[in-house]
């Protein structure tokens, strides 16, 4: 396994105004089971009054909102992608919000790193974090 180490990513200080300015998150790869990773903080995100979009292949809805098979089938505004797939899967989401013209925030969960994907959807304007958990930053941000 070669593990990428990310050379395009935003700076912690600017966590803090991500959190502030996002208010709708689509998810690629929320798993409607409980006990994985995606859920637990997709789940925190919207206890936190985020929106959450659930970007995954089956399923009609997970916590309470209604499912989309792809980010190109979202019609509603997203403010933040936040991704729990494969790193090369961003390659494809790139291209998808490359189409839309209201992301801001393209977020890799930890383990996630794909600088070609980051730097793409960076020269698109978005701001980029990878390697890094929307729930443990937003956590850290409140104590």
């Amino acid at each position: 396994m070669e593990c990428e180490f990310p050379t395009v990513n935003a700076n912690p200080d600017e966590f803090k105004a991500i959190f502030e300015n996002v208010k709708t998150i689509a998810i690629p790869g929320l798993s409607p089971k409980e006990e994985k990773d995606s859920n637990k903080v997709a789940k925190y995100l919207q206890s936190q009054g985020y929106k959450i979009i659930p970007i995954y292949p089956k399923g009609e809805t997970i916590l309470g909102e209604k499912v989309y098979q792809s980010l190109d089938d979202v019609t509603e505004k997203v403010d933040m992608v936040n991704m729990f797939r494969k790193a090369e899967v961003a390659d494809e989401l790139v291209e998808i919000i490359a189409k839309r013209d209201d992301v801001k925030v393209l977020w890799l969960q930890k383990g996630i790193v794909n600088n070609e994907a980051a730097k793409r959807a960076e020269d698109l304007g978005l701001t980029v974090v990878q390697n890094r958990c929307t729930m443990v930053e937003h956590k850290a941000l409140q104590s």
